[in-house]
C-alpha cells in the first residue's frame, strides 16, 4: 500500500490534486447538511444577512478559491505549502460549485428545480476529478503509444479526432457524455454516433428535412427520460435536498 501511495500519487505529484477533491466534496456535504437545517429550522445555523443583505456562500467560495488557486500556482506540485492550498481551493470551489444554479440564473433559485443544476455540476465535477486521479487524461492522451508520444504528427491527431468527438457528442446534446467525454474518448465516441437529442443544435441542423431522424430521436429521448429522470432526481434529492414544491397557478376562470 506504501508503495502504489508513493509510486502513484506522491511521486507524480497527484497529492494536492487529492487534498482539493477530498477538501471539495467534504465541504459540499458539510454545506448542504447546514443549508437543510436552516431550512428546516433546526439546529443553531441561520442565514448570514448583514444589514438585512443575504450573504450567499459563494462569496467566501470565490475569495477561498483565489486564494488557493493563486498560492498552488505559486508553491509548485510539492511541499506543505502547495498541500495547504489545495485543501483551500478545494474549499472554495465546493462552496462556489454549491450554489452553481444561482450563478447560472443569477437568481437564489436554490431550493427550486432550477437548483439541481448545482447538484448536478458538483457530481460532474468530483467524477472528472477522480478520473484525472485514476490517471486519465484529457482527450484520451494517455492511451497515445510511446512512439506516437515522441511524434507531434501522432500526438495532434489524437488530440484532434478525440475533440471531434467531444463537439459533436456536445451539439448532439449528449452533454454529460462530452464532459466525460474529454477524459475518456470512448464515452465521447458512443455520444457521438447515438442519435442526438430532438432539442438540440444538431437536430434542428440535420433532422429538420429527416422525418423517420426526428422521431426516432423524439421516441428514444421520451423512453430515456421516463427511465432515468425519476432515479436522477431521488439521487440528487438524496444528496442536496428536494426542492420546493411549487403549487400549480390557479385554473381560470369561466
Amino acid at each position: 500500500m506504501g508503495h502504489w501511495w508513493h509510486d502513484n500519487i506522491v511521486e507524480p505529484g497527484k497529492l494536492p490534486l487529492l487534498l482539493a477533491l477530498t477538501a471539495f466534496v467534504l465541504t459540499f456535504a458539510v454545506t448542504r447538511t447546514i443549508t437543510r437545517m436552516i431550512r428546516a429550522g433546526k439546529g443553531p445555523f441561520r442565514d448570514i444577512t448583514p444589514g438585512g443583505v443575504h450573504i450567499h456562500h459563494v462569496v467566501p467560495g470565490v475569495v477561498l478559491s483565489v486564494v488557493g488557486g493563486f498560492g498552488a500556482v505559486a508553491s509548485g506540485q510539492h511541499g506543505a505549502t502547495a498541500g495547504v492550498c489545495a485543501v483551500v481551493f478545494g474549499v472554495g470551489a465546493g462552496l462556489v460549485l454549491d450554489e452553481f444554479a444561482l450563478i447560472l440564473h443569477l437568481d437564489d433559485v436554490y431550493w427550486t428545480e432550477e437548483g439541481r443544476r448545482s447538484v448536478e455540476a458538483v457530481v460532474l465535477t468530483a467524477s472528472l476529478v477522480a478520473l484525472v486521479l485514476a490517471g486519465f487524461s484529457p482527450l484520451g492522451v494517455d492511451d497515445v503509444t510511446d512512439e506516437e508520444q515522441q511524434s507531434r504528427v501522432g500526438l495532434i491527431t489524437t488530440y484532434v479526432i478525440n475533440f471531434c468527438f467531444v463537439l459533436i457528442a456536445l451539439f448532439k446534446g449528449r452533454t454529460r457524455m462530452a464532459v466525460v467525454g474529454t477524459l475518456v474518448p470512448f464515452v465521447a465516441l458512443i455520444g457521438a454516433v447515438r442519435l442526438a437529442r430532438p432539442t438540440s443544435p444538431w437536430a434542428r441542423r440535420f433532422y429538420r428535412h429527416r422525418h423517420r431522424a426526428r422521431s426516432r430521436a423524439m421516441l428514444r429521448a421520451y423512453r430515456h427520460d421516463v427511465r432515468w429522470a425519476g432515479p436522477r432526481r431521488k439521487f440528487q434529492d438524496l444528496i442536496g435536498g428536494a426542492p420546493d414544491r411549487v403549487p400549480p397557478p390557479p385554473a381560470p376562470r369561466p
